[in-house]
């Protein structure tokens, strides 16, 4: 099963990183308030940029790396996609 890590822009420009197996599912939820606490109040929301990924385990793990970055880090990570192998990940991510 593929997996998606994604960054999204919320309407109050912040940026929230997330995992999902169905991306245009999960932005549809996160866009009628029903995604995460953190984007419902926070509307709307728009996809920055994904990384699909090949299992649960790596998207955990890019994902969690992605979330210890900092804003101007993430920022980075949305205007070039080859800037997410700065962050050690060695499996081979492709953008969405």
């Amino acid at each position: 099963m593929e997996y998606w890590v994604y960054l999204i822009r919320c309407g109050d420009n912040s940026l929230y990183c997330g995992l999902t197996t169905d991306l245009a599912r999960r932005l549809q939820e996160h866009n009628q308030g029903r995604g995460a606490k953190y984007t419902s109040g926070r509307l709307p929301v728009a996809l920055a940029r994904a990384w699909r990924v090949n299992s649960r385990s790596e998207a955990l793990r890019l994902e969690a790396g992605i979330k210890k970055c900092s804003r101007a880090k993430k920022e980075e990570l949305i205007r070039s996609a080859d800037s997410i192998r700065a962050l050690g990940f060695p499996f081979p991510c492709q953008t969405g």
